[in-house]
């Protein structure tokens, strides 16, 4: 099907993009932990409000990395297709050893996004493929002021892979495996050389206690391309963070 080419499309030009011009890079390796809150609430037999918050820490859990608050709405178009639009407040902290908020203050970043989310079963796997695409404002800062917003824009796709390691289908209190990668690719202008932004890959383990309350622990690597330079060397700058991602999935039902 066409989103399983795009997915082989997507990884070779990320594993070509990767293994050139290493040498001309500045690493920084970072421990991360995230611990996030998924909610999707029905309001419609055919719509839902999207809730989310990520509290993500770097060196596991004792510092701020970033804090992410998301809003927004779907609508199942189809039987297997969903389509969604909504709102991301982001703050990024100063962390690593080359941060990007490099005056030691906080800034924060807003965004737009739209999803194009399309799902499917191989065998006894369930397979989701999301396309997004973003709107991004990020705040410039002049001491601790906002004084201005650079736009960017940013498309991302993202492939999970569920599979129930009790029967063919995942039931209540029953365990499963997840897997997803995600590619994040800039592009318009303000972007740069950032046009390769970041990639994330995460598999790990989940059990299911009802049909609307889940539990994900999983392991997390992410490699992150730094929007400017390093001012020395003036070699691109990649964080290669990784640790883990609790995610907590609780999903209500309005229309009942």
């Amino acid at each position: 099907m066409p989103t399983r080419t795009l997915a082989r499309c997507a990884f070779f030009c990320l594993l070509a993009y990767t293994s050139f011009g290493q040498s001309n890079r500045v690493r920084d390796f970072n421990r991360i932990g995230w611990y996030v809150y998924n909610g999707d609430h029905k309001v419609s037999p055919r719509t839902e409000i999207h809730t989310e918050y990520q509290w993500r820490r770097e060196d596991f859990i004792r510092t701020w990395q970033q804090s992410l608050a998301r809003l927004g709405v779907a609508y199942q178009l189809l039987p297997r297709v969903k389509v969604a639009t909504g709102f991301t407040s982001l703050v990024t902290h100063p962390y690593g050893d080359y941060p990007t908020a490099e005056t030691g203050i906080p800034f924060p970043e807003r965004r737009l996004y739209q999803d194009l989310q399309v799902s499917d079963t191989l065998g006894k796997v369930a397979l989701e493929h999301r396309f997004r695409l973003e709107q991004r404002w990020i705040g410039q800062l002049s001491g601790r002021e906002v004084t201005d917003w650079e736009y960017q824009n940013r498309i991302r796709y993202q492939a999970t892979l569920n599979l129930p390691l009790q029967g063919r289908t995942l039931e209540n209190h029953e365990w499963y495996l997840t897997v997803f990668d995600e590619l994040f690719i800039g592009f318009g202008r303000n972007v740069g050389n950032n046009v390769f932004n970041q990639n994330r890959i995460s598999g790990g383990i989940g059990r299911q206690f009802k049909d609307n309350f889940k539990i994900e622990l999983a392991y997390l690597y992410q490699i992150s391309q730094h929007p400017e330079p390093e001012p020395l060397s003036g070699k691109s700058v990649f964080e290669y963070n990784h640790g883990f991602r609790l995610n907590l999935v609780y999903d209500l039902d309005f229309t009942k």
